[in-house]
C-alpha cells in the first residue's frame, strides 16, 4: 500500500514531494556494466509486428535470449466473424522451436497509428457501436474494451487461441491499459467501467491459457494520475492480477521519467507478487525516450546516443528494483545488436 509521507528538510524546510520519491533510484545502478551478471530473468526480443525479422536474426545464436515476443493484431487473427486464421502464429512458433527458442504473443487490440485499426472489420458496425474509438492521444485507435459485445468477441478469440497454443507458447500478454478513451469521445466509457472491463478481460485470458504465462500490461489508467489523484484504479488491476494468477507488466522502462516512476514502477517496486512481472524496453527507450514522445523520431535517430549504453543500468534496475521475471528488449538498431547482444552474449 502506498504511504504518503509529509516531511521537511532541515535546511530549507521544503515539504517532501512523493512525486519525486524514486527520482534518484536509478543512480544506485549507474556503475552496472557488461556483460550482464547471470540472473533468473527470461529475456525475450520484442519484434512488434515485424515478424519476418526473426528469420536468421542474431538473437537465435544468443543463449540467454529465450525467444521472441511478437505482436499479432485481432484484425489479422479474425478476418471474418468467427473465422480464425492463426497461420502466422503457427509459422513463427515452428520456426522458433526449430532453434530452441520460445514464442511470447502480444495480442493487439490497440494501434498507435491513425491509419490502422487493429480490430476486425465486422466490429466497425452499429452492432458493436463502431468497435473502436480514437485513443486519448488522437494518434491511434483503441478497441471498445468496455463494450460487452466487443468483450464477448474478444473472449471468443482468447478461447480459440488457447485451444491452439496454451502450454506450447511461453506466454501471452494483453496490450497496455493506457490506451483508454474518455467520455468526451464515447459516452459509454467511464473510468470505473474501464477498470472492470480490464479485470474481466484478464479473467478471460487466464481461463483460456491456464498453462502458459499470462500477462496484462498495466501502466496508466484513465481518470487518475499518481500519486496526487489516486483513485485506486491502477492499484486494483495489479491486485486483481496477483489474485487470479495473471502476470503484470508494461512498456517503456523509463528510469528517469516521473510518469513511469509513479505508475507501473511504483506498482512493481512497492508490492510483493506471486505472479510473474515483466518490463518492456520499447522504441526509444535505449535513448531515454518513448515512441509517444513528440520530439522522438526513430527514423531520424540514427544511433545518436550510441556511445551511451544504458542496457546495464536498465537490466540492474529491472532486476533489483523491480524484481522482474521477464524483460522484453525491442529489436531497435543499432542498439540491439550493438548494446544488448554483447551484454547478454556471455
Amino acid at each position: 500500500m502506498l504511504v504518503m509521507m509529509i516531511a521537511t528538510f532541515p535546511t530549507f524546510g521544503q515539504k517532501y514531494n512523493p512525486a519525486y520519491r524514486y527520482a534518484d533510484a536509478y543512480k544506485q545502478y549507474q556503475n552496472a556494466n557488461c556483460p550482464l551478471e547471470k540472473d533468473s530473468i527470461k529475456h525475450f526480443v520484442y519484434f512488434s509486428r515485424d515478424r519476418a525479422l526473426i528469420h536468421d536474426h542474431v538473437f537465435l545464436q544468443v543463449q540467454r535470449l529465450e525467444g521472441a515476443q511478437i505482436m499479432y493484431s485481432w484484425r489479422e487473427l479474425e478476418p471474418k466473424k468467427g473465422e480464425y486464421d492463426f497461420s502466422m502464429i503457427h509459422e513463427d512458433y515452428k520456426y522458433l522451436t526449430s532453434y530452441g527458442k520460445k514464442l511470447f504473443i502480444q495480442l493487439q487490440d490497440v494501434s498507435f497509428r491513425a491509419s490502422y485499426k487493429a480490430v476486425p472489420g465486422y466490429l466497425l458496425t452499429d452492432e458493436f457501436d463502431g468497435g473502436c474509438v480514437a485513443s486519448n492521444e488522437e494518434e491511434g485507435w483503441v478497441a471498445k474494451r468496455w463494450n460487452p459485445k466487443v468483450q464477448d468477441r474478444w473472449a471468443k478469440l482468447l478461447v480459440a487461441l488457447g485451444k491452439e497454443f496454451d502450454g506450447k507458447i511461453e506466454g501471452i500478454n494483453l496490450q497496455e491499459t493506457a490506451a483508454g478513451s474518455s467520455d468526451e469521445k464515447d459516452t459509454s466509457f467511464t473510468p470505473e467501467r474501464y477498470v472492470e472491463c480490464i479485470k474481466e478481460n484478464m479473467s478471460a485470458l487466464k481461463t483460456a491459457f491456464p498453462n502458459s504465462v499470462t500477462m496484462q500490461y498495466a501502466n496508466f489508467m484513465p481518470g487518475e494520475w499518481l500519486p496526487w489523484d489516486d483513485k485506486g484504479y491502477l492499484r486494483a488491476i495489479y491486485q486483481y492480477g496477483n489474485d487470479i494468477g495473471v502476470g503484470l507488466g508494461g512498456p517503456d522502462l523509463m528510469v528517469h521519467r516521473k510518469g513511469q516512476l509513479n505508475h507501473l514502477i511504483t506498482m512493481m517496486h512497492e508490492n510483493v507478487y506471486t505472479v510473474p512481472l515483466g518490463i518492456a524496453i520499447q522504441d526509444g527507450n535505449y535513448t531515454g525516450k518513448t515512441g509517444a514522445d513528440k520530439d522522438y523520431n526513430e527514423k531520424k535517430d540514427n544511433g545518436k546516443n550510441r556511445d551511451n549504453n544504458i542496457v546495464p543500468l536498465l537490466h540492474a534496475f529491472a532486476k533489483d528494483f523491480l524484481k522482474v521475471n521477464y524483460m522484453f528488449w525491442v529489436n531497435q538498431e543499432p542498439y540491439f545488436t550493438g548494446d544488448v547482444v554483447p551484454c547478454l552474449n556471455n
